[in-house]
């Protein structure tokens, strides 16, 4: 497997937002089946690392396209878009006043252990405005605006944090 190609052609996926994951899956289990380091066993040392540094690279490809967030950072890396977010924040004041009111909704549920209700409302909110962000940046993308797709990219960071955080919230809960 050559390691110069984009983590879309190692799937033999077309570079883009929208994909038919069914196959993105499928060809994965295919390339693990084939090139998984167990099956190099009785190879030699170069032959055994190579199948560990391929299924690494497998690996990586996947979790990159499957995540919406990952993926999103890669397409606009590979438009030659510097997609690291650390130094990117959004200047859209609307969705940031969401975004901490949401933050506080989920402060307020953390401290008082509850009440679930509040906290699945809480997801459902949370969901609908990561998704509503992704569509955002599907459209961007698709006509090529690239710019306004990095700053979009700022917000689905910001949106799938706050959707993360909601999980682990739910899973610390049941727990309980």
């Amino acid at each position: 497997m050559n390691n110069s190609k984009n983590f879309f052609e190692i799937f033999s996926l077309p570079e883009a937002w929208e994909l038919d994951f069914e196959a993105l899956d499928t060809k994965f289990r295919a390339l693990q089946k084939v090139l998984h380091p167990d099956g190099y066993a009785n190879k030699n040392d170069f032959e055994q690392r190579l199948a560990v540094q391929t299924a690494a690279t497998i690996n990586q490809a996947y979790q990159t396209i499957k995540n919406p967030l990952s993926r999103a950072q890669y397409l606009l890396e590979l438009k030659g878009l510097d997609a690291d977010q650390e130094s990117h924040i959004t200047s859209d004041g609307q969705f940031l006043m969401n975004q901490m009111l949401l933050r506080e909704q989920l402060s307020e549920i953390k401290a008082n252990k509850g009440p679930k209700q509040a906290l699945t409302a809480l997801s459902i909110d949370a969901n609908k405005t990561a998704i509503a962000i992704q569509n955002e940046f599907a459209s961007q993308y698709q006509v090529e605006a690239y710019n306004e797709a990095f700053s979009t990219l700022a917000k689905m960071q910001f949106a799938t944090k706050c959707v993360n955080d909601i999980s682990e919230l739910e899973a610390d809960l049941e727990e309980l």
